[in-house]
């Protein structure tokens, strides 16, 4: 994506020799892809980012998903034996 940008950018710049606008199209095809096209923001959701920055967070991530599954397997026990049975067909 950014290879595309830049040499977009760089054509603008050329043809902004003959139209100074063109130069303005190309500062704002930059900060724009400065902007949002510059893959994910540290904010956009940790919990759905791929691994924790560190063990410390991996740790806490992996606890709070044991205590959700077993809550789950303690208020839904029936639907719990399902998916283990299905889980173990499989």
């Amino acid at each position: 994506m950014g290879t595309i940008v830049m040499s977009g950018a760089v054509v603008l710049v050329v043809l902004g020799f003959g139209n100074h606008a063109w130069w303005l199209a190309a500062v704002a095809l930059l900060f724009l892809y400065l902007q949002y096209g510059r893959g994910e923001s540290p904010s956009a959701g940790a919990d759905s980012a791929g691994a924790p920055a560190t063990y410390q967070a991996y740790r806490e991530r992996r606890d709070r998903q044991a205590r959700w599954e077993r809550r789950y397997r303690r208020e839904r026990p029936f639907e719990a034996r399902r998916q283990e049975r299905e889980a173990k067909g499989k």
